[in-house]
């Protein structure tokens, strides 16, 4: 349980800071709400993305 919250931590500030720095970058400013929404669809992915792979292959 606590590797799962630190893995959903980790990847939320690791997302969450590629797209800051991206948004930053490109297009000269972002805001809060895009961020913490791209960041949250992107660790939603992570884990559909962890829950299939386990599910393939396991049967």
């Amino acid at each position: 349980m606590l590797r799962e919250l630190f893995i959903f931590i980790a990847a939320f500030a690791a997302f969450a800071s590629a797209i800051a720095a991206y948004l930053a970058v490109f297009h000269g400013a972002s805001s809060l709400k895009e961020i913490l929404s791209t960041a949250g669809a992107a660790v939603i992915g992570l884990y559909v993305g962890r829950y299939l792979q386990h599910r393939l292959n396991h049967g």
